[in-house]
């Protein structure tokens, strides 16, 4: 079983909320997930936008989850340390490859 760590939307209309959910990779993106990391609310409207719980997130990413570039991306500005992370695609993978030339 793949298992991803992902952005499920909830809100209302315009007005996006994302949870940070832990899920198989099969299920679509509403539906039933293993575990809530966190939320994000791209729109700032609440004091505290981006929350995660930072151990759970580096227990599954150990366990073999794959985050999707946003989730990614989330996780590190959370201060998650997602390392050995293979993410072969999108923007996310370019900085972190570019940023690793630059330092070798």
């Amino acid at each position: 079983m793949m298992v991803k760590i992902r952005l499920m939307r909830l809100g209302a209309k315009k007005n996006p909320h994302y949870r940070i959910v832990v899920v198989d990779a099969r299920k679509r993106r509403n539906s039933a997930y293993i575990e809530s990391l966190g939320y994000y609310d791209p729109r700032e409207t609440v004091a505290e936008p981006l929350k995660v719980n930072a151990e759970r997130a580096q227990y599954w990413l150990s366990q073999g989850a794959q985050p999707t570039d946003t989730a990614l991306k989330l996780l590190e500005r959370a201060g998650v340390d997602a390392g050995n992370v293979d993410v072969k695609r999108g923007k996310a993978y370019a900085a972190r490859t570019q940023a690793a030339q630059a330092q070798a």
